[in-house]
Formats: C-alpha cells, structure tokens, sequence
C-alpha cells in the first residue's frame, strides 16, 4: 500500500522511468492526487490534472483508479496507513508513557496541520457521498482495531499488565481517545482552536495526559474514585482537585469564627 509522506511531492519530482512498475505508476498518482486535493479541495481537481501533475496521460490515470472519488479514497487510506505507521514507530521505542505521549501529540498534530486540506475535503464529502461515508467508517474501524493492538503491547509493565490492560479498556474507550485526539489536532491545524480564544499549549496539555492516561498501565483499568485511589484521572492530572488543598482563607475564617 502506498503511504503519504510529509513532503509528496519529493516523489513527483523524482524522474519517471520510461517504463515503470504498475506499483510506482500508482504510488505516483496517489502521491499527485494528495498533493492537488490538499491544496485546492476535491471539487476543484480533476483526474486530468492529477495525471499531468503525476507526469502521465488521462488514460494512465483510469488504468488505475475508475474517477477521481477513486483516487481520492487511495489518498486517504494512504494518509491513515501514514499517520499509525508513525504512531507505531513511536511506541516501539518503549519510551516512558509521558514522553510517549508527547511525541505522538507532536506527531499527529503535524500530520494534520500539514494535511489539512485533505481532511477538509473527507469532511465535506462525508454529508453527501453514501460511498465515501461507507469507506470512512471502514477506516474508522480500521483505525481502532489498530488502536487495540498497538495498546496491547505498553511501553511499560510486564506480560501480567499487558493481559489485564488489553481486557480492562473497551472499542469504547479505544473510539474515545482516538475521536478526542484527531478532533483536537484538527481544531488546532485549522485555526478553529486560535479563533475561539482556546490555550493552544493547554489544549496540548490535555489531550497529552489523556494519551498519557491511556499508555500507563497504572493509570488505565478504572476511574480514580472508582478505586478509591491510585492514578489520577486526564482532568485530575492537569486541574488538581480543589479538595486535595483547603482554599486560600478557609482556616483564617474558622479561626476567627472560633474567636467568637
């Protein structure tokens, strides 16, 4: 399967062979067909124009793919492989889960800042395509169940924490930090968090002990209070509670209640 890169069009400016594996022809036309629908938008492209951007003719490009809706879904489904193959590499590092989560943050967020536009395209096709929508839920599905196995093997603890963490979180819970963390990248890439007054680097925060939360074996079978202790919860990990530390000025009134 092909993968979008960073910088595509490193591939296009490659020479094309005269004559060229069916692979590479492909890998060429997705790569072209990223690139033009990231900047302009799917409605504003044409197959024509992904293949001469490609270096090829009209009729290489239905060779491969029956229309550009073809193509488009090849872009996306290569920018999904793009974004787990990277997660992946981050977690086979076995990093501690704090500095985990912050490169897999950082990375994901990248990848949607520098794709933007392609993601804004799936959107829009998402409320009036019954096909697009049908292919974005299988890569939904997808997604999660590499979620799940990537989550099987923490980057910390030993055989015991792994069996008990694959079976203690749920597709639930697996659905909720991956919705959670592309809808907070995208609303920061777009400029939606920016134009709502939001705290970029609290945003960040956030969604990182959230991600944190999710690789700690300590801190992911349950709620805090459902234990009656041991790790903190994602909101408890940024806003302390306000009952761990009296507020300022509650012992100066009980003592002058006690003067009375």
């Amino acid at each position: 399967m092909s993968a979008v890169t960073t910088e595509p069009a490193r591939e296009l400016r490659r020479v094309r062979p005269k004559r060229g594996a069916p692979q590479d022809t492909r890998a060429r036309l997705v790569a072209a067909a990223a690139e033009a629908f990231n900047r302009h938008g799917f409605h504003r492209i044409d197959s024509n124009r992904i293949a001469r951007d490609a270096g090829y003719a009209a009729g290489t490009f239905y060779k491969h793919f029956a229309d550009k809706r073809a193509a488009f879904l090849a872009a996306y489904e290569a920018w999904v492989t793009t974004e787990w193959t990277a997660i992946g590499a981050e977690l086979a590092t076995r990093r501690p889960a704090r500095e985990l989560a912050v490169r897999i943050a950082e990375l994901v967020l990248e990848h949607h800042r520098r794709w933007r536009g392609l993601r804004a395209s799936m959107a829009a096709l998402l409320v009036e395509d019954g096909e697009v929508r049908a292919f974005h839920r299988a890569q939904r599905r997808r997604q999660i169940a590499l979620l799940e196995h990537l989550r099987s093997t923490p980057p910390t603890g030993d055989d015991s924490e792994r069996v008990r963490d694959h079976t203690a979180r749920t597709a639930e819970d697996d659905a909720l930090l991956l919705f959670t963390l592309e809808r907070t990248c995208d609303a920061i890439a777009s400029g939606e968090a920016e134009d709502l007054g939001l705290d970029r680097d609290r945003l960040l925060a956030l969604l990182r002990a959230q991600i944190e939360q999710a690789l700690s074996p300590a801190g992911r079978h349950s709620e805090r209070g459902a234990r009656g202790g041991g790790a903190p919860t994602t909101a408890e990990r940024v806003h302390p509670a306000s009952d761990e530390r009296p507020a300022r000025g509650t012992t100066a009134a009980a003592r002058r209640r006690g003067k009375r």
